[in-house]
């Protein structure tokens, strides 16, 4: 007959008691970092809110005017379905299109940073297409392949296009010239030297134009849908507007802000994960 160890019980206390402290330690730091970050823009955010909630309300503002924040919170919670599925179709036109302007970009601005010839005969076209007014191409782009997502993606690759093919040439070329000269002494090729130095030099530009980038396909998509009454938050906008249903246009614009800042804050995180090593990413506060 075997005695049951002597402190066995309160051992098991005692290390389950640890274990949590020292998890908690591990959280704290995680949760502090989050409230410093987050609280102020809350407090910013519930200050505009509170302000423009009071001014409508003593001001005495027509609901088909500018509706009250509480009004427009009413329209989202009374049909958070529809938002949702129109804001996942102006989601898939802006990323597919942020992905399609993003590898056209990347690849221009590779063939740029080789030759300066290249760059001189492609450059003005890319400034070309930057002035150019999106409003002006939209229709064009509907006549031309429909009213379906491909102008949603190609309007928001438009919008998107030049940041990136700028920032991602500018960080294949800016790279270490010791680094350059080192492996141009081991008889490194091109497509080596742009692997192995001017592609991990470029990352902290191209993750700053993503950053950048990625909320504006959100307008590109909308802006599309302006135009080719294709189904999304853009049409919903559009529609609103035109029968005075001003809770449901600012629903809508609340749903877009809400796409815009979740892939803005996404991007930042994988940026954070990837270049966990560069200065940008660090708090040297």
């Amino acid at each position: 007959m075997s005695l049951p160890a002597v402190g066995e019980r309160e051992w098991s206390d005692a290390d389950a008691a640890l274990v949590a402290a020292g998890a908690g330690r591990r959280v704290r730091p995680w949760l502090r970092e989050l409230a410093a970050n987050a609280l102020p823009a809350v407090v910013g955010m519930a200050a505009i809110l509170g302000a423009w909630e009071a001014w409508v309300r003593l001001r005495d503002v027509k609901a088909y005017l500018v509706p009250a924040p509480s009004v427009v919170a009413e329209r989202l919670a009374a049909d958070p379905g529809f938002f949702t599925e129109e804001g996942l179709k102006t989601l898939e036109g802006a990323l597919l299109g942020f992905g399609l302007g993003a590898a056209v970009a990347i690849v221009l601005a590779t063939v740029m940073s080789q030759s300066r010839l290249l760059e001189r005969s492609i450059f003005p076209i890319a400034i070309l297409i930057k002035v150019t007014p999106i409003v002006a191409i939209a229709p064009l782009l509907t006549i031309w392949f429909g009213f379906g997502l491909l102008p949603k993606v190609f309007i928001a690759a438009l919008i998107v296009f030049f940041p990136i093919m700028v920032n991602a040439l500018i960080g294949f070329r800016s790279v270490n010239p010791s680094a350059l000269a080192l492996l141009e002494s081991l008889a490194a090729n091109r497509a080596e030297v742009f692997l192995r130095l001017r592609l991990p030099s470029s990352l902290p530009y191209l993750f700053a134009a993503f950053r950048f980038s990625i909320p504006l396909s959100v307008i590109g998509a909308v802006v599309a849908e302006w135009f080719s009454g294709d189904r999304g938050l853009g049409s919903v906008i559009y529609v609103a507007n035109n029968n005075l249903e001003t809770d449901t246009l600012f629903a809508a614009v609340f749903t877009l802000a809400l796409l815009g800042v979740g892939l803005y804050l996404l991007t930042a995180a994988v940026e954070r994960r990837v270049l966990f090593w560069h200065e940008s990413t660090l708090d040297l506060r």
